[in-house]
């Protein structure tokens, strides 16, 4: 996912940290780690939280593109950073950095613990994996006080790798037969080793231990489940609007462009950095800056596929993770997981997209614009079919194939909230409503989006009850596995031939269901709408085929008698990014 165009979303704004402001030290003692001694800091909701804690050594010159390394055991006193740390990354909303340089370090490897104040050792402990498309995020983005406190349970957040300083493949790095390419992977599993070993310091019980994360994050979770590695080191799983796509090593390496739809292989970013095949070694590679690397990846145009999951045979089987979730050879025996999507997914990119919206300035142009939508009609049912197809690829499969494994405990759900504080200047509810990581607010109970989170997760009734509905489930599976009730009503488990799903909505408005659109049905209402004009229909036929899972193109191209075959979608795209860049000088509205 190029997580870049969440901008359509942030432009308004910029992203506000999480970290409470009140923190102060706490009189508890240090806890002790084999990683160093912390102390904690009192926040909110009487829980303690413990930052900053390193997991593994710092992943700097000849440890770059390698296996995170263990850190020696040591009783030094870790000291609280007074910035952010974050993995090398491109500054902006995600990061909650302004600006266009690559920012961050590689020696961050780090986690945060937050606790109830009186945990004893038994809670069950929660394994947050951001999101940011695998490029970008950190562990401060996110504040989970309120649902330690409210659900008894120790959460932890941490940082791993990103971009191609997290997932890269290359012949100057292989040392022979299992060379690896998931760095970030590794890194994600080295701090659930590091929870195995220390959590019950801070009241947490080794063996409940729940994985969960949204977007890269819930694709992460899927890899976990499907990495002979983690076996063991979780009991639990939940992803959140997650997806099941990766690559060959072949084809992260692209070399001579031989896969014209992945863009920034790592046989074109030598070749961007001046490095032939002679020159491009493990020795040079490791020689060159983190903020180069950064910048001269993300300069490489990209519009469709970069390197992200590659299938390297050792920490991601070389069949590729969708289909080693169906493998009973890599099924974790056990694990309880929970999936879902948002029912208006993809209005974080389609929302302030001039493509589908206008903007008027009826005060100043020192405001934002007044948001309104082109075609009211088209956009709802772009957005209908496009998060449809997030469920059928990011719930549904993915479940069936755990089943097909011999997964017995799995659940579903699908978040419809969409009540938001509508504004003069834009209704969020019609413009946004249930789009992709809104949710997060409602499992943290603490606002996103910055200036515009009071919108997006207002002081309402409403927005109170959904908290608790969603606070609630995600306690539950974390405590025993299952989500429970939902006001009561029983929340039944998925399986292929009944696959039930809870409609997670306030005051009333969940419901329990049991339909699942297939790709196949959500294609034949693109071809039957009258709706969209047949470059649109291309387009969104594209979009449904690729932007998943393993892309489909053969499926494209033989769409609807194949109507599409001849249809350069990149090229078509890039033709109206550019019209309506030279028409309003951005895409966006702000």
């Amino acid at each position: 996912m190029n997580m870049r165009l969440i901008g359509f979303v942030v432009v308004f704004l910029w992203l506000s940290g999480c970290a409470s402001p009140s923190q102060k030290l706490s009189n508890q003692e240090a806890v002790v780690t084999d990683t160093g001694s912390v102390l904690a800091y009192e926040s909110e909701d009487n829980v303690l939280q413990w930052f900053d804690i390193p997991y593994a050594q710092a992943p700097v010159g000849d440890l770059r593109w390698r296996a995170p390394q263990a850190l020696a055991v040591t009783d030094g006193r870790i000291r609280r950073s007074s910035d952010d740390i974050m993995c090398p990354q491109e500054a902006g909303y995600v990061s909650g950095v302004e600006g266009e340089s690559s920012i961050g370090a590689e020696d961050c490897l780090y986690l945060d613990v937050t606790a109830p104040a009186d945990a004893d050792g038994s809670l069950p402990v929660m394994f947050w994996i951001h999101g940011g498309g695998n490029t970008a995020g950190h562990k401060n983005d996110y504040d989970f006080s309120k649902l330690a406190a409210k659900q008894n349970v120790v959460v932890v957040t941490f940082n791993y790798r990103l971009g191609p300083l997290g997932w890269f493949s290359h012949p100057a790095l292989d040392t022979g037969p299992g060379a690896i390419a998931n760095f970030g992977t590794l890194d994600i599993i080295a701090a659930l080793g590091w929870v195995q070993r220390n959590i019950d310091g801070f009241g947490g019980d080794k063996n409940n231990v729940t994985i969960f994360g949204e977007s890269a994050g819930g694709h992460n979770v899927f890899t976990l489940l499907a990495s002979p590695l983690s076996n063991g080191l979780f009991h639990k799983a939940i992803s959140q609007s997650g997806y099941v796509r990766s690559m060959s090593p072949r084809e992260a390496f692209n070399r001579d462009r031989e896969f014209p739809e992945i863009d920034r292989g790592s046989w074109e970013f030598t070749q961007e950095l001046g490095l032939d095949d002679e020159r491009a070694t493990a020795s040079t590679l490791r020689a060159i800056d983190a903020d180069t690397i950064i910048s001269t990846f993300f300069d490489m145009p990209s519009d469709h596929r970069s390197p992200g999951i590659i299938n390297d045979g050792v920490v991601i089987p070389t069949e590729g993770f969708a289909q080693a979730l169906s493998n009973p050879a890599y099924a974790k025996p056990g694990v309880s997981v929970m999936a879902g999507a948002n029912n208006e997914e993809v209005t974080l990119w389609m929302g302030l997209n001039r493509y589908f919206v206008n903007a008027s300035y009826p005060l100043t142009k020192w405001l934002p614009p007044k948001v309104t939508l082109k075609n009211p009609d088209l956009y709802k049912f772009w957005v209908r079919q496009r998060s449809e197809g997030w469920k059928a690829q990011g719930v549904d499969r993915p479940l069936v194939a755990l089943e097909a494994a011999g997964y017995s405990s799995l659940y579903a759900y699908r978040y419809d909230w969409n009540d938001q504080e509508d504004s003069f200047l834009i209704k969020f509810s019609e413009v946004l409503g249930a789009a992709h990581a809104s949710e997060i607010s409602f499992v943290q109970g603490k606002a996103m989006y910055g200036p515009i989170g009071s919108y997006m997760y207002p002081d309402s009734e409403s927005a109170r009850d959904m908290t608790d509905i969603m606070m609630t489930a995600w306690g539950n599976f974390a405590r025993d596995g299952r989500p429970g009730t939902v006001k009561g009503d029983a929340w039944a488990p998925f399986v292929s031939r009944a696959p039930h799903y809870m409609v997670l909505d306030s005051l009333g408005d969940h419901e329990l269901r049991a339909d699942a659109a297939s790709m196949e049905a959500i294609f034949a209402e693109v071809a039957d709408t009258d709706l969209l004009s047949s470059n649109d229909r291309c387009i969104l036929a594209w979009e449904l085929a690729t932007a998943l899972a393993d892309p489909a193109y053969g499926a494209y191209r033989r769409w609807n008698g194949g109507e599409c075959a001849d249809v350069d979608v990149r090229a078509l795209r890039k033709s109206i990014r550019e019209a309506l860049e030279d028409e309003f000088g951005t895409t966006s509205v702000l």
